[in-house]
């Protein structure tokens, strides 16, 4: 991970400065966070997050999030298991060990709508089981600890604050001026969050 260090400390000598995360807003309601990230995004920022006590509706795609990657494994989980149920009855019913019940002609032995229900439950669990999977990865789950941890009131996020960051990775982060911009959106408090040594 690339760290971009603080611009507001740019005449320290390089052993005093802070490494930046970012900054970090706080608002006291969800409308309020809805229109910041939007008004955000529209000002150009793009690596940022919100962290919100219950799930906002509006939130995600005010922030400009897209979630195409894990409908695509879930399809992608999808086909592997039609493709090894299908294929895992097929094997042991017609190439490992036909039975040959009441004198059936032999191409009788591939009679696909009986492999319908394996086939069925194979596609399902595996979407699952790699939807769930590809979920957690693209989450960085687990995650036992992340900067915005230290920010102050960041506790709070699981009860009744709502809290905008916008990382110092992001090309349109300049410390003074996004300082500001979060200000003008309204925010209670605006912190800085320096990274741990």
């Amino acid at each position: 991970m690339a760290e971009t260090l603080a611009h507001s400390h740019a005449g320290e000598p390089a052993a005093n400065r802070r490494i930046s995360y970012g900054l970090i807003a706080e608002f006291d309601d969800a409308h309020h966070i809805i229109g910041a990230a939007a008004t955000a995004r529209e000002a150009g920022y793009r690596r940022m997050d919100a962290y919100t006590p219950f799930p906002v509706e509006g939130l995600s795609e005010a922030l400009g999030h897209k979630d195409i990657h894990v409908p695509l494994i879930m399809l992608a989980g999808g086909i592997l298991g039609a493709l090894a149920g299908f294929g895992l009855i097929y094997y042991t019913m017609v190439l490992d060990y036909p039975l040959n019940i009441g004198g059936r002609p032999l191409e009788l032995h591939h009679t696909w709508a009986t492999f319908i229900p394996i086939t069925f439950e194979l596609t399902v669990l595996t979407s699952a089981m790699l939807g769930i999977v590809g979920m957690f990865a693209l989450n960085g789950l687990p995650q036992p600890y992340h900067p915005v941890f230290d920010a102050p009131n960041f506790d709070r996020a699981s009860s009744d604050r709502f809290f905008l960051c916008i990382e110092a990775q992001d090309p349109r982060f300049d410390i003074v001026e996004t300082r500001s911009f979060l200000e003008s959106l309204g925010a209670s408090n605006v912190s800085e969050i320096e990274l741990r040594k």
